[in-house]
């Protein structure tokens, strides 16, 4: 399997894209089931370049200087059978793109609480979330979402409203997913909202769960 990893920032640059970079290469090179190819511009992704590839990975921001081909390749390429795989900051991206926002599954509305907080995990059995356990406790900078309902996606994870002051909330429904999945086409998208501290990235249960997301967006069992 291929990997292609999109790190391109047009906007905020996320301290953590270096060790996201180094660690999604590891995990290819160290289970030997993928080779990644990381870059921080877009000009790999073309129509030509992504017949190469089985899965990519999104860690942008902000509006990426894509034409109307590189648009149509990446929708074509999850629509066809691949896989779509964001990371925390991926919601964050061509806000004045609809269509990728409804791909993806939503986008970034804001980040009121940057604490420890717990998540509970709604599909335990899902090898993206085995790992994690019914619940769970991480300091991270957690998003909320607009343009994102949960009948619409299927929710993999979502913050425990008790572990937050939800006077700070952004949505009236006080329901704040944190990672998700869903088919796109004949594809597999799957969001994680973890990620943003780079400490992050050094933690085996995380790292791990990337992986998985990797592995079940590649459809590789």
């Amino acid at each position: 399997m291929r990997v292609l990893m999109s790190r391109h920032s047009e906007g905020f640059e996320h301290a953590f894209l270096p060790h996201a970079e180094v660690a999604i290469k590891k995990l290819g090179r160290g289970s030997g089931l993928f080779e990644t190819v990381t870059t921080a511009r877009s000009r790999l992704i073309t129509a030509e370049e992504l017949a190469d590839y089985d899965v990519l990975v999104f860690a942008t921001t902000g509006e990426l200087p894509w034409g109307e081909s590189q648009k149509q390749a990446l929708l074509d390429f999850v629509r066809g059978g691949k896989g779509f795989v964001g990371i925390h900051n991926a919601t964050d991206t061509f806000y004045e793109w609809s269509e990728y926002g409804r791909m993806v599954g939503g986008y970034f509305a804001a980040h009121p609480w940057t604490q420890r907080v717990t998540v509970n995990v709604e599909v335990p059995d899902h090898p993206a979330a085995a790992m994690l356990g019914e619940s769970f406790e991480v300091y991270d900078e957690i998003y909320t979402f607009k343009n994102w309902e949960r009948d619409r996606t299927n929710v993999l994870m979502s913050l425990d409203n008790d572990s937050v002051d939800l006077t700070k909330g952004t949505r009236e429904d006080h329901d704040y997913a944190l990672g998700w999945y869903h088919p796109y086409g004949e594809g597999r998208v799957i969001y994680t909202a973890l990620g943003h501290p780079p400490e992050l990235w050094g933690e085996e249960w995380f790292l791990k769960h990337v992986f998985e997301c990797i592995k079940w967006a590649g459809q590789v069992t």
